[in-house]
């Protein structure tokens, strides 16, 4: 049986801002800025930048206005993250047009990240996705614990799709529908994701997968099969979430990009620079990178020496 699978599929790289958040290094402004003009010399057309929040909770991001004003640019989709009216109001000051906005479905996982219910989350920010759309910003919504909690375990798949309905309903441009904790198996993220391409197919549906038990690839081919030809990934695998215990890395973009390339299908991606981006990245981390493809580079980098 032939396989219906995507002829192109976009990467929006998530490295600079959700890799580096959860880094107990802060890694030097240079450093970042030299990070993403060599990721996006690899080809990458969509990028999450930075976050303006508070610098007492994620100290990493503490430079974000400094990134974007050195980073910012025409030829790539530029997405800074922003959760509250503190944020956006921040983010009216710089010359970037895409923002995201984030609510976990799950309520404790809500809590413990900006201490809000999700009930009360979605109803600050849909006066505020709706002035952003008046004044023509790209939104992103962000939807975290979309398959388990930390705290609350399995949600289930109508409560992830009655949050995305909330958000499609105040005009955002964009779901990026998160495995926070990496406890999604490929069954559940081709069923919830075939539900959300039938529900929404006027939305960009992008799927995000942490790699914590090692099934990042196996439920992103699960989401090719089911139509979804947008995923989150993260140069080198880096990234956690600072609220979430337990969630480890985002799947590596170059293990993606590998895969999808030998499947046929196109990325724009060039790996060689990827890793260039990588290497730049490598030594300012607090743990080594450890995904599949980068990790046979170095055995053949080392091999001769």
């Amino acid at each position: 049986m032939r396989m219906i699978l995507p002829k192109k599929v976009t990467i929006i790289e998530v490295g600079p801002r959700d890799g580096l958040q959860n880094e107990t290094l802060f890694v030097p402004t240079e450093i970042k800025k030299q990070f993403i003009r060599e990721l996006r010399d690899a080809g990458i057309k969509e990028m999450e930048l930075t976050s303006f929040v508070s610098p007492k909770w994620v100290p990493q991001m503490a430079d974000a206005a400094e990134i974007i004003y050195d980073c910012d640019d025409e030829n790539t989709r530029n997405i800074v993250l922003a959760p509250n009216r503190k944020g956006i109001d921040r983010v009216y000051s710089t010359s970037c047009k895409a923002i995201a906005v984030f609510v976990g479905v799950s309520n404790s996982f809500n809590k413990k990240n900006i201490n809000k219910s999700t009930a009360d989350s979605i109803a600050e920010l849909k006066p505020i996705i709706r002035e952003l759309k008046e004044k023509q910003y790209f939104v992103r919504a962000c939807i975290s614990t979309a398959f388990y909690c930390p705290f609350e375990g399995k949600i289930m798949e109508q409560d992830t799709i009655e949050l995305c309905q909330q958000f499609v309903a105040c005009g955002v441009d964009e779901l990026s529908v998160a495995d926070t904790i990496g406890m999604a198996a490929p069954h559940e993220a081709y069923s919830l994701f075939t539900k959300l391409k039938a529900a929404f197919p006027n939305t960009l549906l992008t799927a995000h997968f942490h790699d914590t038990r090692k099934l990042g690839l196996t439920n992103i081919f699960a989401c090719l099969q089911a139509g979804i030809d947008r995923f989150d990934t993260s140069a080198g695998g880096l990234g956690g979430c600072p609220f979430a215990p337990g969630a480890s890395g985002n799947t590596a973009t170059e293990d993606v990009v590998y895969m999808l390339e030998r499947m046929g299908i196109e990325t724009g991606i060039h790996l060689s620079k990827l890793l260039a981006a990588i290497e730049t990245i490598r030594p300012h981390l607090s743990r080594p990178i450890d995904s599949g493809y980068y990790r046979l580079h170095r055995q053949t980098v080392q091999s001769h020496e």
